[in-house]
């Protein structure tokens, strides 16, 4: 069982053109506050990140934020969270954030989450982390993306083994509780060239 006494989450600096991922939002910090699970994300008061930062904090909840110093400026640094930690660049950010965390979920988002889910999967994918990796799934929101992944999978890009990394609910609870039962199992780098050799021989 995982303790996941700090998850990050990756998600929009903008709030979306529906309810549903304002609301989702404020569920997922919620069930944080209700559970004493402190809040990792980009450190902005904007989008669907300020909107759970704002929750976390009416609520009595932890929150830290990680920004780099180029966007304390563009993404408007909130200036409540516990603490606040500023990166020299991008790179930084992230190597704190997969440092500090125990879990990792994305909410809907731009480019910026897709590139934060899909780096700490493929940490994980190449064993240099073990942590649960959780997408919430709102309003279908990551169908295509799935779709996408199940035709990497169906044309030899992703293994069965990196394609199970990934843990999806379309609920918090349902995602949470997947992600504390995550337990990663018969992997090695050298499983997945073994597996690329034989399809090539």
């Amino acid at each position: 069982m995982n303790n996941l006494n700090n998850v990050a989450v990756f998600c929009g600096s903008s709030r979306g053109r529906k309810q549903i991922y304002i609301d989702q939002a404020i569920e997922l910090a919620r069930y944080f506050v209700k559970n004493d699970i402190t809040m990792i994300n980009g450190g902005g008061s904007i989008g669907l990140m300020g909107i759970m930062t704002d929750e976390m904090i009416a609520l009595g909840g932890k929150s830290i934020g990680v920004i780099p110093l180029h966007l304390k400026d563009l993404e408007v640094a909130h200036s409540d969270m516990d603490e606040m930690i500023v990166t020299h660049d991008m790179a930084g950010r992230m190597k704190v954030i997969v440092e500090m965390a125990d879990a990792f979920v994305s909410l809907p988002g731009g480019f910026g989450t897709l590139d934060e889910l899909f780096e700490v999967l493929t940490l994980s994918q190449l064993n240099i982390h073990n942590k649960p990796v959780g997408l919430l799934n709102i309003n279908g929101f990551f169908d295509p993306l799935l779709a996408m992944l199940d035709k990497m999978r169906a044309e030899g890009y992703l293994s069965e083994f990196s394609s199970d990394l990934l843990l999806v609910d379309n609920e918090v609870e349902g995602l949470c509780k997947k992600m504390k039962k995550f337990e990663k199992s018969g992997f090695s780098v050298q499983k997945i060239i073994d597996q690329k050799t034989e399809k090539i021989g």
